[in-house]
């Protein structure tokens, strides 16, 4: 049974880097498939209620299939299981833009989310691990990587769109470069394994009453996040008569913002604390559904999605640090969180759509700027967390999401 003293600060700073690495692939999937969203609209050939029922996929199949990476870490080791995750990940890229109809697309798009969680579950729980052993934040950091990746995905997906080029053809280029990154990345993370005595981790648990707690901030935040990532480019096109080229770049200027923010949120944190940062967020955010709302111009309506996106930056970040310390099994507790947080990304597109379809897109971001106004509410139950994470940190740096042989 290793303890920290196994890997040193250079074997740590590595790992620390690769682990960047993959959260940065993992976003670029992400940007990537999001700026083509009204190009898999218009193939599948599916109204804006269709759509926001497909949109619910991704994160009903994440939901189902999270509570498995902790079984699979366990059998196969963090590194081999990560690897395995994140190309399955990367490939699924392909498969929206290849649905012809509303049932084909929901089948891809749960392959899609499902493939997604897992391989979040295992980055996030690597990560914690991490900073556990430095004894000192990376989380914000690590989910700025997924954001610039989200960034340079949308970016890609951007141009691509502007261009008019076929999303089949982008999204199998875009996948094949990102496969191989992501084999890059993940071969040097910490090469963690169960020990062969170690009792199996449950396939499917509820979870924990920490991680719920902890995890209704992050429903709040995700919500936000989902509805502007998913339906920004839609809002514009549709609302605000924006092009194609202008309409993608909505999903661009969300990320940048986001990235932005999560890169220097260890720094903020540190200083102002939890609690202060996603209250602060949360005004913003919601100044920003309000831009969004009451937009006369795509230019308005651009400056209200990067307000939202600085606004519930570290919010999630902050949620799964605060779930790898809150137990004696981090993976599990951060599987809690993330099925509690995508189950706000199940509820986010579907309700969007559906009153999109009842009554109109201005109407669903003012269901936002509300959800967005629950960060400032909210914010006290991160309280909690601050102090168990306080107390933890010395006490848990030596628990490992698994032991090393």
């Amino acid at each position: 049974m290793a303890d920290e003293a196994a890997f040193g600060p250079s074997q740590l700073k590595r790992a620390r880097y690769a682990v960047a690495a993959v959260f940065c692939v993992h976003g670029a999937v992400t940007g990537s498939f999001a700026t083509r969203i009204p190009w898999i609209q218009d193939h599948a050939d599916v109204g804006a209620g269709q759509l926001g029922l497909a949109l619910a996929f991704p994160a009903l199949g994440a939901s189902v299939a999270m509570p498995l990476a902790g079984a699979i870490t366990h059998r196969f080791g963090a590194r081999n299981a990560l690897r395995g995750l994140i190309v399955l990940w990367t490939l699924s890229l392909t498969l929206p833009s290849l649905a012809p109809s509303l049932p084909a697309l929901c089948a891809a798009l749960f392959v899609y989310g499902a493939t997604a969680g897992m391989s979040d579950v295992a980055m996030n729980a690597l990560g914690v691990e991490i900073e556990n052993r430095l004894d000192r934040s990376i989380m914000s950091g690590l989910h700025g990587m997924w954001s610039a990746g989200a960034l340079i995905g949308s970016a890609g997906g951007t141009l691509a769109a502007h261009l008019g080029s076929d999303a089949r053809l982008h999204h199998a280029l875009a996948a094949g470069v990102l496969t191989v990154l992501g084999l890059l990345a993940a071969q040097g993370v910490l090469d963690l394994r169960s020990h062969p005595d170690a009792e199996p981790p449950p396939h499917f648990a509820l979870p924990p009453k920490s991680a719920i707690v902890i995890g209704a901030i992050g429903f709040c935040a995700v919500f936000a996040e989902g509805a502007s990532l998913d339906w920004s480019a839609v809002y514009l096109r549709d609302v605000l008569d924006a092009s194609a080229g202008l309409a993608a770049a909505s999903t661009t200027a969300f990320a940048l913002t986001m990235t932005v923010a999560r890169l220097a949120g260890d720094r903020i944190v540190d200083r102002f604390g939890p609690v202060r940062t996603v209250r602060t967020g949360g005004v913003l955010a919601t100044a920003g559904g309000l831009l969004v709302v009451f937009a006369p111009h795509p230019a308005v309506a651009l400056t209200g999605f990067a307000f939202i996106g600085m606004g519930v930056a570290v919010v999630v970040p902050l949620a799964f640090a605060a779930a790898g310390r809150s137990g004696p099994n981090p993976s599990q507790a951060i599987a809690g969180v993330a099925t509690i947080t995508y189950t706000s990304g199940l509820i986010a597109p579907s309700a969007i759509g559906a009153v999109a379809d009842a009554t109109s897109l201005v109407v669903s971001f003012g269901l936002v700027t509300l959800l967005a106004l629950g960060l400032v509410v909210g914010a006290g139950v991160l309280r909690s967390a601050e102090r168990e994470g306080a107390r933890g940190r010395s006490g848990s740096a030596g628990r490992s999401l698994v032991e090393r042989r």
